[in-house]
């Protein structure tokens, strides 16, 4: 209940109505079933408008992938970020003695979840892209039967940018794209496919 009142009474009209969201290829999010989804990432507002995409009665089931080293640093940021946003954590350092570091993000996607993921890793520059990282198409594999969306987010690095604390109003374009399945693709394969779909509906929106 603490993230649908969050997203229904502060993030959604922040995001929909004050900056405004430009979405194309809305019909590509229009089943109840699970989704990889994947998108570029150049600011923190990225994950709360994927999330706004979907309607509140689904909310609780869209789990963002975000780095354990960050969220869960302190007691007060890992309450905030598991019980208001829903985050998987995952670690960026993975221990040889660890199990697969992906098992969670199957296991929620098993149990009906949709996961959000920016192969990039950390933040880039606004309106640029850095190259793709392969755990996307590992997950993948794990999950052959699930689909991955790519979506490319504009303008989001403009209103709240790296390193800023202020967010400038500014119109945020969405580019839902066709759902990709890994099928026969090797994860390199795989992940510059992906990375090529991203980049251009980035290259389009120019």
């Amino acid at each position: 209940m603490l993230k649908w009142f969050f997203f229904a009474l502060i993030i959604r009209p922040v995001v929909l109505l004050i900056f405004g969201v430009h979405v194309r290829g809305r019909e590509h999010l229009n089943s109840n079933n699970p989704y990889i989804i994947v998108a570029n990432h150049n600011s923190h507002l990225d994950t709360l408008v994927l999330m706004s995409l979907f309607p509140l009665g689904q909310i609780h089931r869209i789990r963002p992938v975000a780095a354990a080293d960050y969220f869960m640093k302190n007691r007060l940021i890992a309450w905030f970020s598991t019980q208001f946003i829903g985050i998987i954590p995952l670690s960026r350092k993975v221990e040889r003695s660890q199990t697969n570091p992906l098992e969670p993000l199957r296991q929620a996607l098993k149990a009906g979840d949709s996961i959000i993921l920016f192969p990039e890793g950390s933040r880039g520059e606004a309106e640029q892209m850095s190259k793709f990282k392969s755990g996307v198409a590992h997950l993948a594999k794990m999950t052959p039967d699930i689909p991955v969306i790519p979506i490319y987010l504009g303008g989001a690095g403009k209103v709240l940018p790296k390193g800023e604390a202020l967010l400038v109003p500014f119109i945020i374009d969405v580019h839902i794209l066709s759902p990709m399945m890994i099928g026969d693709d090797n994860i390199q394969t795989f992940t510059k496919r992906l990375e090529e779909v991203i980049e251009n509906a980035r290259k389009k929106d120019l």
